[in-house]
């Protein structure tokens, strides 16, 4: 991880009390790590729906960290949570398209339901910032490059509907009881932490899985789809510039958080064969294979950042290509 530490912004939030929700999962985790590091109190939310109690293992034995085990569709729960905050940080959801093709109403229940429990909870309890995870999968139908953030299509999917709710929510929340908010869409996070495993995986661990286990990874479609595949690192930066941010232009707002470049999933799976194969050579010789395109995926993605940088001074510190070798390099473990 970056050493956030030597950015004198970031040492105002020594001793503040941060709730991050979904605490145990791949993103949320990862903040908790930062903040940790930056001398946070921490109190981690999580039903381990998703999340896992192997990510935050480490952080257990520590004085500035509180697990919480509770789900956000319970009012009391967010409520107890939300005591004695300084700032959310509500990174809980069901991710997925295809999980919401499949569910939509869980995946309503948590990302919605939940969501406005969050939100009732931090108003009740004075918190001064809410900061939330959003999703690219907003811009929908819309094909215009890049992404820009006041410009959106139609959801293609059920998931896409409850993020674009989560903006709407806040936004209201905001206007009506004067809770600070700010939405962060998200563009197809990876690294360290990212579950492989399970029915929907994301893109890059599953493809990792597959060549560990020298399978030929599948691409859905002919591989010309994109994506502005972003690490880990630039999403706990922007997290991080959110949380200390003192221009008030900046509150209230939406943000693509990206690495503001686009790749293809062939290119991906090419990059991701070349630096797997440093540690096991048979990868280097395995296939590739394409299926059927995945129904409600949207074809190109790649966002503009100036936004990000016009308010919040965002720049990202990892390209994607730095962030894939230091991805394929937390999996190596698996190779000893």
């Amino acid at each position: 991880m970056h050493d956030f530490s030597t950015n004198p912004q970031f040492q105002q939030l020594k001793d503040k009390r941060i709730l991050v929700t979904g605490g145990a999962g791949f993103i949320g985790s990862n903040l908790c790590e930062a903040l940790l590091g930056l001398g946070a109190k921490v109190v981690c939310l999580d039903n381990f729906a998703t999340g896992h109690r192997h990510n935050i293992e480490e952080f257990l034995s520590k004085d500035n960290f509180t697990l919480i085990e509770g789900d956000i569709r319970d009012l009391e729960t967010c409520q107890k949570a939300c005591k004695d905050i300084d700032f959310v940080l509500h990174e809980a959801a069901l991710g997925s398209v295809p999980r919401s093709i499949n569910d939509p109403i869980t995946s309503n229940e948590v990302n919605v339901s939940g969501f406005l429990n969050m939100l009732v909870a931090a108003r009740d309890n004075g918190v001064k910032r809410f900061i939330y995870a959003a999703s690219s999968s907003t811009y929908g139908d819309s094909e215009k490059l890049p992404k820009i953030e006041d410009e959106i299509g139609k959801p293609l999917s059920p998931y896409a509907i409850t993020k674009y709710v989560n903006e709407l929510y806040a936004d209201i929340f905001h206007k009506a009881y004067g809770l600070d908010t700010i939405g962060l869409r998200y563009f197809n996070v990876f690294g360290r932490r990212q579950d492989p495993n399970g029915a929907y995986a994301a893109v890059i661990p599953l493809f990792v899985k597959q060549l560990m286990n020298h399978e030929s990874p599948v691409i859905n479609g002919d591989g010309s789809y994109s994506r502005d595949f972003t690490y880990i690192d630039n999403v706990i930066l922007m997290n991080l510039l959110c949380l200390t941010t003192e221009n008030q232009e900046a509150l209230n707002q939406v943000y693509n958080t990206a690495a503001g470049e686009r790749t293809t999933l062939l290119e991906l799976v090419e990059l991701l064969k070349k630096y797997l194969a440093e540690y096991d050579p048979k990868i280097k010789d395995l296939e590739i294979k394409f299926g059927p395109n995945r129904k409600g995926d949207v074809p190109h993605s790649l966002a503009s950042i100036e936004k990000a940088n016009k308010h919040l001074n965002y720049k990202p510190i990892f390209s994607f290509q730095v962030g894939i070798v230091q991805t394929t390099a937390s999996y190596s473990t698996f190779f000893k």
